[in-house]
């Protein structure tokens, strides 16, 4: 069992982040079968063939430990719009006694890593651009969507009951009781949360595992898999025939999609379609009385109007 015990102030710090790295981690992972999501299925068949072409020894490596994979490989992003450029950076930056640090308490076989703790880091730190170049960066949008639809629906449980509220929704194994956070695992250990709060990190690659990053100096962040998975790679079921003929197929879809509130940008990568397209003809089904508009922070979430819901009921 690791407990996180919470703080007035720390409480107060809990927020989320998006990594894009993680995704990179966790995809290898899928591929090496220590993961694996059925939904994800369509997305293997060919990340398999293209992964196996990829000189990525010594990842593969670091990546089959069971029980830690380091941190130093995936620094924890500063928000939902850090970069993998950013962390790249930060990877390349990460000092040397940090990295033996970490690798030594990987659970697998790192002979072909070099000895040098510089030199591995920045071996892995290539070998982590290749994997998001060739079996990432294609399908981001797509996976961004995912991970920004998930934190619009956490952000809102946040802000209607509260960090008990979200916690306690996130996984079956993490449960908040009064100031600590229990997450149900192998390992033993407790940290008390300090002023820097705690991270929480959608992946979809996650699942069905729950991460926690509680290694000094990073921040202390707990990784999630992500809502609305198994519609990663199917982009959604298709619009009813009677309503796409009424009003399209594109804004019977952008109806259906709708059960819970959306931006522009979760609705255009869940759906495959440019941003503008989205923003076209949710103004279109807004006009028409059909949609409502909120704004939360700097997105604007659309919903459905009751006029919408009796538009999609069967």
């Amino acid at each position: 069992m690791i407990e996180l015990v919470l703080t007035p102030e720390s409480a107060r710090r809990v927020r989320f982040a998006i990594s894009p790295l993680e995704e990179v981690l966790g995809a290898v992972q899928v591929v090496l079968g220590l993961r694996g999501h059925p939904a994800h299925l369509p997305w293997l068949a060919g990340a398999e063939e293209v992964m196996h072409a990829l000189p990525i020894t010594e990842l593969r490596a670091v990546l089959s430990g069971r029980q830690y994979i380091t941190d130093f490989l995936s620094p924890p992003p500063t928000g939902p719009r850090t970069t993998v450029r950013a962390q790249l950076a930060r990877v390349r930056r990460t000092p040397p006694w940090q990295v033996a640090t970490e690798l030594a308490k990987v659970d697998a076989d790192l002979r072909a890593l070099p000895p040098d703790p510089a030199t591995a880091r920045d071996l892995l730190a290539g070998q982590l651009e290749l994997v998001w170049t060739e079996l990432i960066e294609p399908h981001w949008p797509r996976i961004r969507a995912t991970l920004a639809a998930d934190l619009d629906h956490r952000s809102r449980r946040l802000a209607d009951g509260g960090v008990e509220q979200v916690l306690n929704d996130l996984h079956p194994r993490v449960r908040l009781t009064g100031e600590v956070l229990a997450v149900r695992s192998g390992t033993r250990a407790s940290l008390r949360l300090d002023h820097r709060g705690l991270l929480l990190l959608p992946s979809v690659f996650a699942w069905p595992k729950i991460g926690v990053l509680m290694v000094e100096p990073w921040q202390p962040a707990l990784l999630y898999p992500a809502r609305g998975v198994a519609e990663l790679w199917t982009g959604g079921p298709e619009p009813h025939p009677r309503l796409a003929a009424v009003l399209g197929r594109t804004k019977a879809a952008l109806l259906q999609a709708l059960d819970e509130p959306a931006s522009t940008t979760a609705l255009a990568g869940r759906l495959g379609l440019a941003a503008g397209t989205v923003s076209e003809h949710l103004t279109a089904l807004r006009a028409a009385g059909l949609l409502t508009a909120d704004r939360a922070g700097r997105s604007v979430h659309y919903r459905r109007s009751e006029l919408g819901d009796a538009l999609v009921r069967p």
